[in-house]
């Protein structure tokens, strides 16, 4: 089981409950994260592209996060 959702986790957030408010999102929540988007467009600017090594993906990348 995760830890933020464990028997124990529960127990000191309710110990703490009285300067701690704690919200239970989603598993996956694209929407509530904006980076997301930036991800997916450059996921997608990639995706036709392959490279000789980590210092040509490294440029890559930098050049298609510049363009976004």
């Amino acid at each position: 089981m995760p830890k933020h959702v464990s028997a124990r986790m529960r127990q000191w957030i309710a110990a703490h409950a009285d300067w701690l408010l704690v919200y239970q999102l989603p598993a996956y929540t694209p929407d509530l994260n904006p980076v997301e988007a930036i991800w997916s467009s450059l996921r997608a600017a990639l995706l036709n592209f392959a490279v000789h090594g980590i210092d040509e993906l490294t440029v890559l990348i930098k050049h298609r996060l510049k363009r976004i």
